[in-house]
């Protein structure tokens, strides 16, 4: 099959978060399984220095509001993937990759260069494979502009992925201006919004965990825009996202002090303890629990239960706590501060960094994400990998992937919650804790089954591609 993949970010030339990594390594393993793949993304200020590095392939005019912007594309190739990086100075040469009030126009522009390269170059894929709002009005300009240009685009099929519905591209109405034709499709509760346009407009649309999707139908978790998924919940899916399992091994890790595996575990993982406690700094107990926490410092991230219970943990001794990221200052004010707090206890990296994060991951026992709602999730997968139990609320992808623990049965790979409430996150953390201290053999035993797991991209690779089929064989 021949599909293009369109983000606004991919690994290794632009990255926010977790879709560069996904639209990097899922086209991989698409071509990899036989597809014709190309990546889709702009050309941020960061790779303005690689230009004359680049093959240039041409240029196309894109007429917005009777102003005339050009796009230019250039050809990469990483990993033996095809990227076409699309380039406009006045709209993307920019430190940031969003947060800019003209973001409508950015972006209603990206699509366009899109669809113009297509036109242009004759070269019609099978599936559009579109990823949240910033891509999302591709459906509609084919609808009401590209066919009408060529017959050809009726033939093409759409997928949106939705990886988090909290990001909406939802902006004041005035911006239908720079769209030339009125519909209802973009306008929501008195906005243009980019994701419902897709919502509407795509063939099929799916969401990156099967409880995500169901969530997501609901007042709760549908941040307003539960109405037009529920109208689409038929052709509406759950594809749980995997990740590159090569890439985050402790058996291969070229980071860590000793490389370990599902047998050897108890031995690797004191010994990067151990290296740790020494290279942060911090107490030497070999003996007590060590938690991690990697991700964004967000509200989405359940850092608000943290805020009310882990100094209890703290004062009383009780663990270590390891935080890496960056986000929301009043976030990372709290994090800095716990760590000023108890320098000999808690580690703070305001930043991300691959070396040490293979390092906390092999050293610490527990991972923490009581997330009040969650896609997928990503770390809490690479965690098990690594023998680091995740404690989850039981949400989206969470709840998906952490099987909990199981007293009856001795069955699971980590410990969970169900409300977002902080006496549940307690009694979490407090089942971790006694299992950790007096009954280690279990502790060990769900350590083992957590590196079992795999959540491959090949797997994740095959959904896509049944879903891919269907579309094409019109059976959705």
């Amino acid at each position: 099959m021949k599909v293009y993949y369109c983000s606004s970010e991919a690994y290794p030339f632009s990255k926010s978060g977790g879709l560069a990594d996904v639209a990097a390594a899922l086209p991989k393993t698409l071509q990899n399984h036989g597809n014709q793949l190309k990546v889709f993304i702009p050309m941020y200020q960061q790779n303005v220095n690689d230009l004359d590095a680049l093959e240039k392939l041409g240029e196309t005019t894109i007429i917005i509001e009777q102003k005339t912007y050009k796009a230019t594309y250039y050809h990469a190739v990483f990993e033996e993937l095809t990227y076409i990086l699309i380039y406009n100075k006045q709209l993307f040469n920019r430190k940031r990759f969003y947060g800019y009030d003209d973001d409508p126009l950015r972006f209603l522009f990206f699509n366009h260069a899109i669809l113009s390269y297509i036109d242009k170059f004759s070269d019609f894929p099978e599936i559009l494979h579109i990823n949240d709002w910033q891509t999302s009005l591709i459906p509609f300009l084919i609808d009401v502009d590209y066919i009408k240009k060529d017959e050809a685009f009726k033939h093409i099929k759409t997928l949106l992925t939705i990886h988090n519905l909290e990001k909406q591209g939802s902006f004041p109405l005035e911006n239908e201006k720079l769209l030339s034709h009125k519909n209802f499709t973009y306008i929501h509760l008195d906005k243009l919004n980019f994701l419902k346009t897709g919502i509407m407009r795509a063939h099929a649309i799916n969401t990156v965990s099967e409880s995500y999707r169901q969530e997501i139908l609901t007042r709760f978790y549908g941040f307003n825009l539960q109405g037009p998924l529920k109208s689409r919940q038929y052709q509406l899916f759950g594809i749980l996202n995997g990740f590159d399992e090569t890439l985050y091994t402790p058996e291969k890790s070229q980071f860590l002090v000793q490389n370990y595996n599902e047998n050897t575990f108890e031995i690797g993982k004191k010994y990067n303890k151990k290296a740790l406690l020494k290279q942060l700094n911090l107490e030497y107990d070999v003996d007590k629990p060590m938690i991690a926490f990697i991700n964004r410092f967000a509200r989405q991230k359940g850092i608000d239960l943290m805020m009310q219970i882990m100094d209890e943990y703290l004062e009383k001794n009780q663990c270590y706590l390891i935080i890496m990221g960056q986000g929301e200052p009043l976030y990372a004010s709290y994090f800095e501060q716990l760590s000023k707090k108890y320098p000999k206890l808690v580690y703070y990296k305001n930043s991300y960094q691959m070396t040490l994060s293979h390092q906390v991951y092999a050293a610490s026992d527990l991972f923490l994400l009581p997330s009040l709602f969650e896609p997928c999730g990503l770390n809490q997968m690479i965690a098990m990998k690594f023998g680091s139990l995740p404690i989850v609320r039981e949400t989206g992808g969470l709840k998906d992937t952490v099987t909990p623990y199981n007293k009856f049965t001795g069955i699971g790979v980590g410990f969970s919650f169900k409300n977002n409430d902080e006496d549940e996150l307690k009694d979490a953390i407090d089942q971790a804790f006694a299992l950790y201290h007096h009954e280690k053999k279990i502790f060990n035993d769900l350590i083992h089954q957590a590196m079992h797991v795999h959540h491959s991209m090949d797997k994740m690779a095959n959904q896509y591609e049944s879903l891919y089929l269907k579309l094409i064989e019109n059976k959705i």
